[in-house]
C-alpha cells in the first residue's frame, strides 16, 4: 500500500490550473507535516500558502522548473499549479533544520498523492525575490517550495540504461520519463 503511494508520488510540472485547491486541503497537508518527525523535536518549520491566482502569480516567476529540460521554462498559462506551499525555517527556533524539511515535504506530497493531487518540490528558488514578493519576515528562511495541483501529465518510471545518464526526459507525446537505478545497483 505505501509502496503504491510512493510509486504514484511523482514530480509533476504541468497541472489543470483551473482545478482549484481549497485552503482546508492545504491545511490538512501541512498538518501531516506537523505530525511528522523533527530533529530534536524542535519543530522549526513554518508555512506560507497561496491558492488564489493573484497570490500564485507572486510565486511562479521565482521557481526554476526543470534543469534537464533545457528548452522548457515551466508550465504555460492554464498548466500552472493551483497552489503553493512555501516551507520556511524559523531562525528564532533553530538555524539547523537538518532533514526536517525533507521529511515534511515527503509527508505533504504523499498526502497530496492520496488526495489525487500531484506536486513538485523546488530547492532551486530565487529566495530573496520570493521573500520580498510574499512579504515574508527576515526571521524566516525559505527552505523549499512545493507546487501543487491536479496533474496534467503522465510520468513513468523506467530502468536506468546507462549508469552515467540519469536525466529525466519527455517524449514526443509529452510523457515524462524518469530513469531509476535498480535495487541491485544501489545495494552494497
Amino acid at each position: 500500500m505505501i509502496r503504491d503511494l510512493i510509486i504514484k508520488n511523482r514530480t509533476y510540472r504541468r497541472f489543470y490550473q483551473n482545478e482549484k485547491i481549497e485552503r482546508e486541503t492545504l491545511e490538512a497537508l501541512i498538518d501531516l507535516a506537523r505530525l511528522s518527525g523533527s530533529g530534536g523535536n524542535l519543530q522549526p518549520l513554518k508555512y506560507k500558502i497561496t491558492y488564489e491566482e493573484e497570490d500564485n502569480a507572486k510565486v511562479f516567476p521565482y521557481l526554476k522548473w526543470a534543469g534537464y529540460l533545457k528548452n522548457w521554462h515551466g508550465p504555460v498559462e492554464g498548466e500552472r499549479p493551483s497552489a503553493y506551499i512555501v516551507m520556511l525555517g524559523d531562525k528564532e527556533i533553530s538555524s539547523n533544520y537538518f532533514w526536517d524539511h525533507g521529511i515534511a515535504c515527503q509527508s505533504i506530497l504523499l498526502g497530496a498523492t492520496e488526495m489525487g493531487l500531484g506536486g513538485c518540490m523546488f530547492g532551486s528558488v530565487d529566495r530573496k525575490a520570493l521573500q520580498e514578493s510574499l512579504k515574508i519576515e527576515e526571521r524566516y528562511e525559505i527552505l523549499l517550495v512545493i507546487a501543487l495541483g491536479k496533474p496534467k501529465e503522465k510520468v513513468v518510471l523506467e530502468e536506468v540504461k546507462d549508469p552515467e545518464d540519469i536525466k529525466y526526459w519527455r517524449d514526443e507525446a509529452g510523457v515524462h520519463h524518469v530513469p531509476k537505478r535498480s535495487l541491485k545497483d544501489i545495494l552494497l
